[in-house]
């Protein structure tokens, strides 16, 4: 625990060098929130094959914030696909969850994940 907290306080340190330091963690907060919008919208659609554009989604939106905000969304998605490998999902499921994380962070367009059907509410 004592290694996550240090690797986290170090990338945070690292992220905000260019910046001043409340911008910085303020997109982080805005895009921790984006990141919970989108995990909160794929469950209300309960959708099949949705899931990797609610996450390329979520990290679009959360990079669009600045560098907090595309900090925020890599170090959700990255403990998130950890946690998942610890409970027992493929490593394959996890491989294309983190092509979608960095599709969308990298600021393409996550509507290349959307399935064919799903309501225009998302």
């Amino acid at each position: 625990m004592k290694l996550l907290t240090g690797l986290v306080f170090c990338s945070l340190v690292l992220g905000v060098s260019s910046r001043s330091f409340f911008s910085f963690l303020g997109e982080a907060f805005d895009g921790a929130r984006d990141m919970w919008r989108a995990y909160s919208d794929m469950r209300e659609a309960n959708y099949i094959n949705s899931d990797k554009y609610f996450h390329a989604r979520g990290n679009y939106d959360a990079a669009k914030r600045g560098p907090g905000g595309a900090w925020a969304a890599e170090v959700i998605s990255d403990a998130r696909e950890h946690f998942q490998r610890l409970t027992g999902h493929g490593a394959e499921d996890t491989l294309a969850d983190q092509a979608a994380n960095e599709w969308g962070r990298s600021g393409k367009d996550p509507n290349h994940f959307r399935p064919a059907g799903l309501p225009d509410k998302y």
